[in-house]
């Protein structure tokens, strides 16, 4: 155990370190190229019996753990989404850390409980949703999705299968499409529901749901005595950020009287800005809505923000008070706990409130723009181009592209080609892609929405693509 004087000088070294490495991430490798069990084998097989010394522990560190990072804070990280963080979200996670407060309830800690509820209030107002919702910190966006479709079978069963079980229940019916992420799958399996009765609705062109289909499955579910349950739309899908048209997905909902869950996990932080408040158009018709400010709004992971039109189905679907929980102040305040599967909860709040002030809300709308011109950018050079292809329209951060020389025509050769390309890529330690599968072909992404990503970054990165691919030939 060190003692409070060696606390300090080691906190010193420590904010030294962290302030190098980001100075310096931009210069290390992105991704890890170490291989399987190689970190593992390094530690050892048994824990210490003596206690040992900081400098002993951050040696390790250093030689050990390192050498195994991807550094997803490296202007050159364009794989994914991104998990963002920034200067004054460390900050605020150093002291979530020093406080060390469980925020279950609000008598645990009321700052924590109203300064949660302030923030929830404002990424109301910075991303233009309906001022009469109210909004929670969940941990991710999966979490999320399952809490939606928990309320949702709770309100269909006016919470009788919180009682008695879902055996008696009719079989629910939730829909999305191919692009929908796969954490609404686990969400129905753990809800319960079987993932056989999630309906996979066809896109369009530019892998956004076509609402006809949905209409006709829905009514296709109701004559064959199906219960449809929820809708699941996309703002921004995973593969291609392709965003489902929500204003005729969510009259078919009100329609049928269906749950309408909005994922705009990465997607959400655009809203941000006016001009792109077009994607959100028909959400006071939906029942529930979720982005992450720990994917494009500069705080560290993990932070998403959950928001309902009806807080008492919320509630209702997750409360539950023993005797140990009972407080005077319950009913005059929010108790988070009650909002969400955790009883107990981080401090989430805090770094949200110092990047929020920090970066002030002009400062969000200027990276969030930037980021989206350096996409556009890059996706008329790619278009450009005669061996490569785009596979998406960007219009956020994603751009998907493969590519084609001429020469190579069968699709089988395409796809080894494209994999080949990605993985000498991310060989060479200065760039990290990923990949999907568009239309069944095989697809590069680049993400520029990392942190501190500038034009240099993303032309480097377009450089090294080119001169990859064409020594591939």
């Amino acid at each position: 155990m060190i003692t409070t004087s060696e606390f300090r000088d080691q906190a010193h070294r420590f904010v030294d370190w962290m302030a190098d490495f980001f100075e310096q991430v931009e210069h290390l490798p992105v991704k890890s190229s170490v291989k399987p069990g190689e970190i593992y084998r390094q530690l050892p097989e048994s824990p210490p019996g003596a206690g040992e010394t900081i400098d002993q522990i951050m040696k390790d560190f250093q030689h050990i753990i390192m050498p195994g990072m991807t550094h997803w804070q490296s202007p050159s990280f364009f794989a994914y989404f991104p998990a963002n963080s920034s200067y004054p979200s460390v900050l605020a996670e150093m002291l979530t850390a020093t406080l060390g407060a469980q925020c279950m309830v609000w008598d645990t800690s009321p700052a924590a409980a109203e300064l949660e509820e302030k923030m929830m209030n404002w990424l109301r107002q910075m991303t233009g949703l309906p001022s009469n919702w109210d909004g929670v910190i969940q941990d991710t966006a999966s979490a999320a999705t399952l809490v939606a479709i928990l309320s949702a079978r709770e309100k269909y069963s006016d919470f009788q299968i919180n009682e008695t079980g879902i055996h008696h229940q009719k079989s629910f019916r939730v829909y999305c499409t191919s692009e929908t992420h796969s954490s609404l799958e686990k969400a129905v399996k753990i809800a319960g529901l079987g993932k056989n009765n999630l309906i996979r609705v066809a896109v369009d062109e530019q892998f956004r749901m076509r609402p006809e289909d949905l209409e006709r499955a829905i009514g296709s579910d109701l004559r064959n005595g199906k219960a449809p349950l929820a809708v699941v739309a996309t703002i921004g899908t995973t593969s291609s950020t392709a965003i489902d048209p929500l204003e005729p997905i969510a009259a078919i909902c009100r329609k049928y009287d269906t749950w309408l869950h909005v994922d705009a996990a990465l997607a959400g932080t655009a809203l941000v800005l006016p001009e792109y408040r077009w994607m959100i158009r028909g959400i006071e018709d939906a029942d529930s809505f979720v982005f992450n400010p720990h994917k494009w709004m500069f705080t560290n992971f993990d932070c998403s923000a959950y928001f309902v039109k009806d807080r008492e189905t919320l509630i209702r679907t997750f409360e539950i008070l023993p005797e140990y929980l009972r407080t005077k102040s319950r009913g005059m305040v929010n108790d988070y706990r009650d909002w969400g599967i955790a009883l107990g909860r981080r401090f989430r709040a805090l770094k949200l409130w110092f990047v929020i002030r920090n970066f002030g809300v002009q400062g969000i709308q200027d990276r969030v723009r930037m980021h989206i011109t350096l996409a556009r950018n890059l996706a008329q050079e790619i278009g450009e181009h005669p061996d490569f292809e785009l596979l998406n329209i960007p219009q956020l951060n994603t751009v998907c592209f493969r590519y084609r020389p001429s020469g190579i025509t069968t699709e089988h050769e395409l796809d080894a080609l494209n994999e080949k390309l990605l993985a000498t890529l991310n060989l060479t330690g200065r760039i990290f892609l990923s990949h999907t599968r568009l239309n069944g072909k095989y697809t590069l992404r680049m993400v520029t929405s990392q942190t501190y990503v500038q034009e240099k970054h993303v032309m480097m990165a377009w450089d090294l693509i080119r001169r990859t691919a064409s020594q591939l030939d």
